[in-house]
């Protein structure tokens, strides 16, 4: 039977353990730390997930502010914006909320942010300092996940990690950090996607299965072996009438099925996802550090 990986649990100790660092900049009359969120458009889910960043800051006792600019905003105006907080020393992290409207290049944006104040990890040379395993910003997500199975105590050194998915954001990332030669990873890791005639031929010989494919309960107890530690990812929304929205929020691993097979899971909702926030926050205060040598 699976021990449950409470991500509220870990994240709350995270957000503590930032506040105290706040608090005691404070009480030292010390500038804090400061995010600049950038939201583009009326997005309904991007307002509310800047919310929540915003409403985080605030709890840890960070400067938080959100620029909202309208969807009709040419690239080069909201460039220009970016280049405007690369140079406040009132913000140590800038963070442009994706998607943005297509008339604008992504690419584009995230490269005009200076690599000190990318939080989200997307830099290029973020990426390229993740991959060689230089200090980098790490992208929140799979920071959260090395930070819950450290935090849990389950070992990675020579574990076979095996990553179901292959994004910019989750899968290419936590398969690289975890490659490196350092405590809380040395893994083996294989990364799996669409291209696989049988996902199940490698999902069934992982120690460590992470599934970050959006595909809600792709993973079952027949494509795992026993005693596997399942990371899910997933963010997925399936109908459920009985619920007041008419949905539901559900894993890409169909928990109740590997359940008692597994030997550590994270739940959906409730594991990886409240950590991608608390990883911001720390993403945030590790530029701080840099930025200001505090």
């Amino acid at each position: 039977m699976a021990q449950i990986i409470d991500g509220k649990k870990i994240s709350s100790e995270i957000k503590e353990e930032i506040k105290i660092y706040c608090d005691s900049l404070k009480a030292n009359s010390k500038q804090q730390p400061g995010l600049v969120t950038i939201l583009v458009g009326k997005n309904p889910a991007s307002q509310a997930y800047v919310n929540s960043k915003s409403k985080a800051c605030k709890e840890v006792g960070m400067l938080s502010k959100i620029e909202h600019v309208d969807e009709n905003i040419s690239q080069n105006e909201l460039i220009e914006l970016i280049n405007n907080y690369n140079s406040d020393v009132n913000y140590h992290g800038i963070l442009v909320q994706l998607p943005l409207p297509k008339h604008i290049d992504e690419n584009k944006i995230i490269e005009s942010i200076i690599p000190e104040k990318d939080v989200d990890g997307f830099h290029p040379v973020n990426v390229g300092n993740l991959v060689i395993g230089k200090d980098s910003m790490i992208p929140c997500t799979p920071f959260g996940i090395i930070e819950l199975l450290k935090r849990s105590k389950i070992e990675t050194h020579g574990k076979h990690v095996v990553v179901v998915g292959r994004s910019n954001i989750v899968g290419k990332p936590i398969a690289n950090l975890l490659l490196q030669k350092k405590d809380g990873a040395n893994s083996i890791v294989t990364v799996v996607h669409s291209a696989a005639k049988n996902i199940e031929y490698y999902t069934k010989q992982a120690d460590i299965l992470i599934a970050a494919i959006g595909s809600p309960y792709y993973i079952n107890d027949k494509m795992i072996k026993e005693g596997v530690v399942i990371i899910d990812v997933g963010i997925n929304r399936v109908d459920d009438p009985s619920k007041e929205k008419g949905y539901r929020i559900v894993g890409d691993v169909d928990f109740n099925s590997v359940f008692e097979k597994a030997s550590f899971i994270t739940p959906v909702p409730g594991g990886v996802g409240p950590m991608t926030i608390a990883m911001l926050l720390k993403n945030t205060l590790i530029a701080y550090k840099k930025i200001t040598n505090n």
